[in-house]
């Protein structure tokens, strides 16, 4: 037995270096190998046929070596301590094992095995007992495995782990052992520890074991390369920690932290209008992908039409699907309806069922036996389990106590089904758009019901007295503002003359619109009293210091005699007309504006403006020329430019203003009345006021 036979044997003894000495039964040397004559610097010439005790130091006790070869050739095997003497007169102390060698050589000749420093052998020995204390008493998984990364040993606390002895690991490899865990990855940087010399720490190990194979678990596992004393490698140590617990706990609070940065998202990106496509669009974008593959959002139909839904689940649910993410390019969402769809589910579908029960419905784990109540109603379940999608769930939109529609979640990646903590938070998603949802429905309600309001109580025919030709547009704010109060009216006073009254009720709504209705009538019930303008305004102010809330509208009022083309123009806080000379010349009436209605003015000024035959007069509320992002006067100058253009008629007059300054969606309600004077007057002087 030689040194390197016992470092290649990846055993102790390779830690130190041993000598091997065979002897003769009378106890002279026969072998003397290279590591003795390196440990005792005699070289095999020098030894061979000398007695074994003469190697013993001449002033030590040679007593205790010479019993020690008298038992070794006694047939048993001894250890000890001796000192013996080197070549360069130092002494040395080694510790000696010997034994009988049957063999070649007659007798039982003893062989023994001695290391250079006994000292050093007893530490390693020391060593070894607390490596094979802690090998076994470690909480901690340990493993040896050779080259070849079979296991070699394995220690009580992951024969534990895996569920296995150590004899049913040793011998066989972990690929062997665990195909339920991410084996083939470990052994790859097994290979690169054993290739490299560099440990790896923290390596993760999942999936399940015969220990526990029902659940998933994680390990933390660190490899290092055992090397003899030249260095080549001759195994691994392994350790393995379980941090399942841990792992878990981090899952949690990540799964927690992306919860709240969900919930964050949807409250700044769900709701930012008061338009219902819009509101399911935005819920459909922000779960997708954070909490699934694809996203479809449906409503009742009766909240698309404005029809009553409040028994609109008996006998079963018309939904239209007003969102859905993404919507093409997947497989799980080209075989779903697209945006607008109306669809109608019987009382016993999934869908209905989940609405009249508000609580969501969860398949985890989407088969062909779970699909089954769906699958009598549509095909559509089927072709999505063909696509691969495993895991399904519907959760109602339900705000105020009214269930309004409902969301369906699809799942397609390997990222398991849906959870309990995914369905809280769906819930919590689907809650706060469903209020979005709702506040919009009630916002169309009032919205219709103001602009119904606001339209009935407009003139519906203008008859003008001879001398005047009139046109009239109103156009009410787009669907995402709400109806103002905006108005206008022609009213023939005595003498043949008229009265063009418009007027803007500050605010939206019905209240704007009932206290526009509230005006409109004032005004023409107190016109026809023929009034003068300064009576007129202060009654209207009277009326408006009524109402149990404060408000303020602003009023032009301009009446003219088609006789003479005299007008008196009064102006409380309204912007100016324009007036168009016969020729074309177009200017903005300078008349003082003063207050509002309702501010508590005492006085309003009368300005006295004469008009030729076929001028034209057009008066307008401020949405007309008021936008987002432009100076006022810009889009006066804009306004009076357009009326220097020619126009057919009146009529035509009125709709191009409209499409010229209001491309898109009206941010306000516009209002324009446009008057033509047809009959020739005599001519008259200049402008005056008279308050």
């Amino acid at each position: 037995m030689t040194s390197r036979a016992a470092g290649d044997a990846g055993g102790w003894l390779g830690a130190w270096p041993v000598a091997v000495v065979a002897t003769g039964n009378d106890g002279t040397i026969v072998r003397w190998d290279d590591t003795a004559q390196n440990l005792l610097g005699y070289t095999s010439r020098e030894v061979l046929g000398r007695h074994i005790v003469d190697l013993l130091h001449p002033g030590a006790d040679r007593s205790l070596g010479r019993s020690l070869w008298d038992r070794a050739a006694t047939g048993s095997g001894v250890t000890g301590t001796v000192t013996a003497w080197h070549r360069d007169g130092r002494p040395l102390e080694l510790e000696i094992w010997a034994a009988p060698l049957p063999g070649r050589h007659s007798g039982g000749t003893p062989m023994l095995m001695f290391a250079a420093d006994a000292h050093a052998a007893r530490r390693i020995r020391g060593s070894s007992v607390v490596w094979d204390g802690l090998f076994t008493r470690s909480p901690v998984g340990i493993a040896v495995l050779d080259t070849q990364l079979r296991f070699l040993r394995a220690n009580p606390a992951l024969e534990a782990m895996n569920g296995l002895p150590e004899a049913a690991h040793v011998g066989r490899r972990l690929v062997e052992l665990f195909p339920d865990v991410n084996a083939a990855d470990m052994e790859q940087a097994m290979r690169q520890v054993l290739a490299t010399g560099r440990p790896v720490l923290d390596f993760r190990r999942t999936g399940r074991t015969p220990a526990d194979p029902g659940h998933d678990r994680v390990w933390s596992c660190s490899y290092v390369r055992l090397e003899d004393p030249d260095g080549r490698p001759i195994g691994l140590a392994a350790t393995l920690i379980d941090i399942t617990a841990q792992q878990q706990a981090q899952l949690a609070a990540a799964a927690g932290r992306r919860r709240i940065a969900l919930v964050n998202e949807a409250s700044i990106k769900i709701g930012t209008t008061l338009d219902l496509e819009r509101t399911a669009q935005e819920l459909a974008d922000v779960a997708v992908p954070a909490l699934a593959d694809t996203v479809t959002v449906d409503v009742l139909d009766a909240l698309c039409t404005g029809d009553d839904f409040g028994s609109g689940l008996v006998g079963g649910a018309r939904l239209r699907r007003l969102g859905k993410a993404p919507l093409s390019g997947s497989p799980a969402a080209d075989i779903l309806a697209p945006l607008g769809h109306t669809m109608t589910f019987p009382a016993t579908a999934p869908y209905t069922q989940t609405l009249a029960a508000r609580e969501p419905f969860v398949i985890a784990r989407l088969d062909a036996k779970a699909i089954a109540p769906a699958a009598r109603h549509t095909g559509v379940p089927a072709r999505l389990l063909e696509q691969g999608v495993h895991s399904f769930m519907m959760v109602p939109l339900v705000a105020r106590g009214v269930v309004l529609g409902v969301a369906a979640c699809y799942r397609r990646r390997a990222t398991g089904p849906f959870t309990d903590d995914e369905v809280a938070l769906a819930l919590e998603l689907a809650a706060r758009a469903a209020v979005c949802v709702d506040n919009a429905r009630l916002y169309h309600r009032e919205h219709e019901t103001a602009l119904v309001l606001q339209r009935s109580m407009l003139p519906q025919h203008i008859t003008p007295p001879p001398g005047i030709e009139v046109a009239h547009r109103y156009l009410p704010a787009g669907d995402v503002n709400e109806v103002g109060g905006d108005w206008y009216d022609v009213i023939s006073l005595a003498d043949g003359k008229a009265a063009l009254a418009i007027g803007d009720v500050m605010g939206h709504g019905t209240a704007a619109a009932a206290v526009m209705g509230r005006l409109s009538a004032s005004v023409r019930a107190l016109a026809r009293l023929d009034l003068d303008p300064q009576q007129l305004f202060h009654q209207l102010e009277a009326a408006l210091d009524d109402l149990a809330e404060p408000m303020l509208a602003t009023f032009l009022y301009v009446v003219i005699d088609p006789r003479s083309g005299q007008c008196h123009v009064t102006c409380a806080g309204h912007p100016p007309p324009v007036a168009v000379s016969p020729d074309g010349i177009v200017r903005l009436l300078d008349v003082p504006p003063d207050a509002p209605l309702g501010v508590g003015s005492t006085s309003f000024t009368t300005t006295d403006i004469p008009l030729a035959p076929g001028s034209l007069l057009v008066l307008y509320t401020d949405g007309l020329v008021e936008a987002r992002g432009s100076d006022i006067d810009d889009r006066l100058a804009e306004l009076t430019n357009h009326l220097a253009q020619p126009a057919a008629s009146l009529d035509g007059l009125c709709d191009s203003l409209l499409t010229h300054l209001v491309p898109t969606s009206a941010d306000d309600d516009i209002a324009v009345l446009a008057a033509r004077l047809t009959r020739t007057a005599p001519a008259s002087g200049d402008c005056h006021h008279y308050d």
